[in-house]
């Protein structure tokens, strides 16, 4: 099955967006992967099918897995700083081009040429030190599991203390973005809450439920209470804003995602919950940092796999696990060191699409029950950063599992009570200034686009770092991982000083200590260690394994393979090459065989060797 980029992005040569159908050969092909959240391990999956081909998943329709991609796309990120011009060169390593970005997280949908594998396009631009992440537009499916309608009560607000925190908060004058499959409107336990949205997937103002599993999302956050209809959310007086951002079957891309939480954040969301297991995508973890940045914290599902995910910690979101009624962990929830909280789960009460109401289960209803929880925080207290929030729900957490901190429960189960009335109470003003170092490079020569990285710390957040060449500013970063390319040309040659300032939420300020690094002092060319053709040697007749290894002082740049003067492999930002020679239908006789190694000054290292067939 085909499907258009759904979607609309910034163009990089225009005003013009754009939209459905504009950008042709983006197929979503699903295939068998790894049940994981995010994309961990894809180097490993299963290969795409061809096009036209569906390998259906044989894991079970109730786990959160992740089956698929965009065909012929990939999301890429260009450090702060780089030109556009370097970087059409660093996609020009698999002939891609931007078809546009996002603005506000500067993440590039990069289309690819026709045939190329997406992960071995992706794993080739992962090695490029220009580019700040590259990834897979994942398909990721809701994380539910199953619904029993006859269900008629909810065990999880007295649990999790929500009628204690409501004599002081009911969510009044927060919003909650719900991104999902959209919102039944009329449902009487939610069109009171209900506030306008955007339909990231088709851009259009449409936010009706295609699915239902964002119905019974936003019910959970923030169904209407005191109505004298089913239950209540958490947050029963928060304003639900609902941000499309599925097709039909419920499937959402990680690109529409990005794009729907960014658009929440410019339009007033205080709170996003992403009740789809997305906690490893780089680029949504960017565009949460752009909403925390403006105050506001993002919720989203641990997922369903039932196993460990391989996905690092971070700042940028809160991932929730799923608890049943007896605080035990559902056996279908994800866990792994990315988890921050658990949260009740297991049959929650919820709102269905046409005005019912079900008893359902994920970590889909986990999450949204944690941003309901959010919502009444900053309800109650208006001034909490979203470090603060952060750190008063895992301070308030009642401990499980082992103690402290464990993998599977995270810091622990979600008490809302208690949290609330700690929120209250928490006046400390943040006067704490990040703290900020550069790791890369550390001093010597350097020479042509220098790749700059940086470790940065702080008690509520980054939200913006600033690289200064000599005291001058030279690149913004507002949307983490920041990292930036420092371009040298027009630079005087002899000693340079780079400083990084690091900004959170409070307006504190923190820098680096300076590193001295020193142009034009690169003269010395790359030099080739291994090269496994000797001259006068015969091939193999069937296939010809070649090895090129090389090293430089400052780094190699490109390593190129001509083979009878037609380029026959490349690799960019790499010390080696491997490339296998098909020799059978080659012509008998003497064959030239040429590698080139440059440098980021430019400096050449060339190899030449005729063999013989």
């Amino acid at each position: 099955m085909s499907h258009q980029c759904p979607f609309p992005v910034r163009s990089t040569d225009s005003r013009r967006s754009y939209r459905d159908g504009n950008a042709t050969g983006f197929t979503l092909v699903l295939a068998l992967v790894a049940v994981i959240g995010g994309y961990a391990g894809l180097a490993d999956a299963a290969p795409p099918a061809q096009p036209g081909e569906v390998r259906q998943a044989d894991a079970p329709a109730a786990a959160d897995g992740v089956l698929g991609w965009a065909r012929g796309r990939l999301l890429v990120a260009p450090r702060a700083g780089l030109s556009d011009a370097e970087f059409g060169r660093a996609l020009q390593a698999v002939t891609a081009r931007s078809k546009g970005r996002f603005a506000r997280t500067n993440t590039h949908v990069v289309e690819l040429p026709p045939g190329l594998d997406e992960v071995r396009a992706m794993q080739i631009l992962k090695r490029d030190r220009r580019l700040k992440y590259v990834e897979l537009d994942m398909a990721v499916a809701p994380s539910l599991t199953v619904s029993d309608p006859q269900y008629a009560s909810s065990w999880a607000l007295p649990k999790i203390q929500a009628p204690a925190a409501w004599d002081y908060a009911n969510g009044s004058g927060v919003t909650i973005a719900i991104l999902d499959t959209g919102v039944d409107g009329t449902h009487p336990d939610l069109a009171a809450n209900l506030v306008p949205g955007w339909n990231a997937y088709d851009n259009n103002a449409d936010t009706a439920d295609v699915h239902g599993h964002g119905t019974s999302v936003a019910g959970a956050a923030a169904a209407v209470g005191n109505n004298e209809a089913g239950s209540a959310g958490v947050a029963w007086r928060a304003s639900i804003m609902p941000v499309r951002i599925s097709g039909l079957d419920g499937w959402a891309y990680f690109s529409t995602i990005a794009q729907g939480l960014t658009w929440a954040a410019d339009n007033g969301a205080r709170v996003a919950n992403i009740s789809y297991g997305v906690s490893g995508s780089a680029s949504v973890q960017s565009a949460a940092n752009y909403l925390r940045g403006k105050g506001g914290v993002v919720v989203v599902a641990a997922g369903n796999s039932g196993v460990e995910e391989a996905i690092a910690a971070h700042d940028s979101m809160l991932s929730i696990s799923a608890t049943g009624s007896t605080d035990v962990r559902a056996s279908w929830s994800s866990y792994g060191n990315y988890v921050d909280l658990a949260a009740p789960g297991v049959s929650i009460y919820a709102p269905t699409r046409g005005g019912g109401y079900a008893n359902v289960s994920g970590t889909s209803f986990a999450s949204p029950i944690t941003a309901g929880a959010v919502a009444l925080l900053f309800a109650a207290n208006p001034n909490l950063t979203p470090g603060d929030v952060d750190g008063l729900l895992k301070a308030t957490a009642v401990d499980l599992g082992d103690a402290g901190f464990d993998i599977f429960y995270g810091a622990g189960r979600l008490d809302v009570g208690r949290a609330v009335v700690a929120a209250q109470a928490w006046a400390a003003p943040d006067t704490d200034a990040p703290t900020v170092r550069i790791v890369s490079p550390t001093g010597g020569s350097v020479s042509g686009v220098v790749p700059v990285d940086i470790d940065y710390a702080d008690n509520s957040g980054v939200v913006r770092a600033d690289l200064y060449v000599d005291g001058v500013l030279v690149a913004g970063d507002d949307t983490a991982p920041f990292a930036f390319a420092w371009d040298t040309a027009g630079y005087a040659a002899g000693s340079h000083v780079l400083t990084v300032k690091a900004h959170d939420a409070a307006g504190n300020v923190g820098a680096s200590a300076g590193v001295t690094v020193s142009l034009g002092g690169d003269a010395t060319p790359p030099v080739i260690s291994q090269f496994t053709l000797v001259d006068g040697m015969t091939i193999s007749p069937a296939k010809q394994a070649i090895k090129v290894t090389a090293s430089d002082n400052v780094g190699v740049a490109r390593i190129v393979l001509v083979i009878d003067g037609k380029q026959a492999a490349a690799t960019t930002g790499s010390p080696s090459l491997s490339y296998n020679w098909g020799t059978r239908k080659l012509s008998l006789g003497a064959h030239t065989v040429s590698v080139r190694v440059t440098d980021a000054a430019g400096n050449l290292a060339t190899r030449t060797v005729t063999v013989y067939r």
